[in-house]
Protein backbone atom coordinates (compact mmCIF):
# COMPACT_ATOMS: atom_id res chain seq x y z
CA UNK A 1 0.00 0.00 0.00
CA UNK A 2 1.39 3.39 -0.91
CA UNK A 3 1.93 6.08 1.71
CA UNK A 4 -0.69 8.30 0.06
CA UNK A 5 -3.31 5.58 0.06
CA UNK A 6 -2.58 4.68 3.69
CA UNK A 7 -2.77 8.36 4.66
CA UNK A 8 -6.12 8.71 2.91
CA UNK A 9 -7.49 5.63 4.71
CA UNK A 10 -6.21 6.74 8.12
CA UNK A 11 -7.70 10.22 7.70
CA UNK A 12 -11.17 8.70 7.43
CA UNK A 13 -11.03 6.89 10.77
CA UNK A 14 -13.54 8.36 13.18
CA UNK A 15 -13.25 8.73 16.93
CA UNK A 16 -16.97 8.85 17.75
CA UNK A 17 -20.00 6.87 16.64
CA UNK A 18 -17.95 4.02 15.25
CA UNK A 19 -19.69 0.84 14.13
CA UNK A 20 -18.51 -1.14 17.18
CA UNK A 21 -19.65 1.64 19.51
CA UNK A 22 -23.08 1.83 17.84
CA UNK A 23 -23.50 -1.94 18.17
CA UNK A 24 -22.94 -1.77 21.92
CA UNK A 25 -25.15 1.29 22.35
CA UNK A 26 -28.04 -0.22 20.39
CA UNK A 27 -27.88 -3.41 22.43
CA UNK A 28 -27.83 -1.60 25.77
CA UNK A 29 -30.70 0.65 24.68
CA UNK A 30 -32.74 -2.38 23.58
CA UNK A 31 -32.24 -3.86 27.07
CA UNK A 32 -33.73 -0.72 28.63
CA UNK A 33 -30.54 1.04 29.69
CA UNK A 34 -30.29 4.76 29.17
CA UNK A 35 -26.95 6.49 28.89
CA UNK A 36 -25.01 9.52 27.77
CA UNK A 37 -22.29 9.39 25.13
CA UNK A 38 -18.84 10.97 25.06
CA UNK A 39 -19.10 12.82 28.38
CA UNK A 40 -16.17 15.24 28.29
CA UNK A 41 -16.23 16.00 32.01
CA UNK A 42 -15.02 12.48 32.80
CA UNK A 43 -11.41 11.34 32.28
CA UNK A 44 -10.93 9.80 28.84
CA UNK A 45 -14.32 10.97 27.53
CA UNK A 46 -15.96 7.54 27.89
CA UNK A 47 -17.95 6.26 24.90
CA UNK A 48 -20.94 5.35 27.09
CA UNK A 49 -21.79 6.67 30.56
CA UNK A 50 -24.49 5.05 32.69
CA UNK A 51 -24.80 7.33 35.72
CA UNK A 52 -27.53 5.23 37.35
CA UNK A 53 -25.07 2.34 37.55
CA UNK A 54 -21.95 4.52 38.07
CA UNK A 55 -20.44 2.72 35.08
CA UNK A 56 -18.56 3.85 32.00
CA UNK A 57 -17.93 1.80 28.87
CA UNK A 58 -15.02 2.26 26.49
CA UNK A 59 -15.30 0.59 23.08
CA UNK A 60 -11.69 0.27 21.96
CA UNK A 61 -10.19 -0.54 18.60
CA UNK A 62 -7.62 -3.32 18.90
CA UNK A 63 -5.02 -1.42 16.85
CA UNK A 64 -5.28 2.00 18.47
CA UNK A 65 -5.27 0.72 22.04
CA UNK A 66 -2.90 -2.26 21.59
CA UNK A 67 -5.09 -5.20 22.43
CA UNK A 68 -3.21 -8.47 22.75
CA UNK A 69 -5.21 -10.33 20.11
CA UNK A 70 -4.87 -11.59 16.54
CA UNK A 71 -6.29 -8.32 15.19
CA UNK A 72 -3.32 -6.30 16.45
CA UNK A 73 -0.15 -6.08 14.35
CA UNK A 74 2.64 -3.57 14.72
CA UNK A 75 3.00 -1.50 11.55
CA UNK A 76 6.00 -2.31 9.41
CA UNK A 77 6.60 1.26 8.27
CA UNK A 78 7.24 4.36 10.37
CA UNK A 79 7.80 2.00 13.30
CA UNK A 80 9.17 4.59 15.72
CA UNK A 81 6.15 6.89 15.29
CA UNK A 82 3.60 4.09 15.75
CA UNK A 83 5.40 2.57 18.72
CA UNK A 84 5.39 5.93 20.51
CA UNK A 85 1.80 6.70 19.51
CA UNK A 86 0.35 3.38 20.62
CA UNK A 87 2.41 3.35 23.83
CA UNK A 88 1.11 6.84 24.70
CA UNK A 89 -2.44 5.63 24.05
CA UNK A 90 -1.93 2.69 26.42
CA UNK A 91 -0.51 4.94 29.13
CA UNK A 92 -3.33 7.45 28.72
CA UNK A 93 -5.94 4.67 28.89
CA UNK A 94 -4.41 3.27 32.09
CA UNK A 95 -4.31 6.74 33.68
CA UNK A 96 -7.94 7.47 32.71
CA UNK A 97 -9.14 4.09 34.02
CA UNK A 98 -7.30 4.67 37.30
CA UNK A 99 -8.81 8.16 37.70
CA UNK A 100 -12.31 6.86 36.98
CA UNK A 101 -11.92 3.96 39.41
CA UNK A 102 -10.58 6.31 42.09
CA UNK A 103 -13.69 8.47 41.58
CA UNK A 104 -15.91 5.43 42.17
CA UNK A 105 -16.79 4.55 38.57
CA UNK A 106 -16.92 0.98 37.28
CA UNK A 107 -14.93 0.80 34.04
CA UNK A 108 -15.89 -1.68 31.31
CA UNK A 109 -13.76 -2.08 28.21
CA UNK A 110 -15.13 -3.72 25.08
CA UNK A 111 -12.59 -4.61 22.41
CA UNK A 112 -13.36 -4.45 18.71
CA UNK A 113 -12.41 -8.12 18.28
CA UNK A 114 -15.04 -9.07 20.89
CA UNK A 115 -17.75 -7.75 18.57
CA UNK A 116 -17.18 -10.24 15.75
CA UNK A 117 -20.23 -12.31 14.79
CA UNK A 118 -18.98 -15.49 16.47
CA UNK A 119 -18.72 -13.88 19.94
CA UNK A 120 -20.96 -10.81 19.64
CA UNK A 121 -23.96 -12.03 21.65
CA UNK A 122 -21.80 -13.39 24.48
CA UNK A 123 -19.86 -10.13 24.67
CA UNK A 124 -22.97 -7.94 24.73
CA UNK A 125 -24.62 -10.11 27.39
CA UNK A 126 -21.45 -9.99 29.51
CA UNK A 127 -21.33 -6.20 29.25
CA UNK A 128 -25.02 -5.90 30.21
CA UNK A 129 -24.62 -8.24 33.21
CA UNK A 130 -21.53 -6.34 34.34
CA UNK A 131 -23.37 -3.02 34.20
CA UNK A 132 -26.49 -4.14 36.07
CA UNK A 133 -24.53 -6.28 38.53
CA UNK A 134 -25.70 -9.75 37.50
CA UNK A 135 -22.24 -11.33 37.58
Amino acid sequence: MSADKRSRIMSHIRGKNTKPELMVRKYLFSRGLRYRVNVRKLPGTPDIVLRKYKTVVFVNGCFWHHHDCAAFHWPKSNVEFWTEKITRNEQRDARNHRELADAGWNVVTVWECELKKSVLEDTLQRVYRTIVGEN
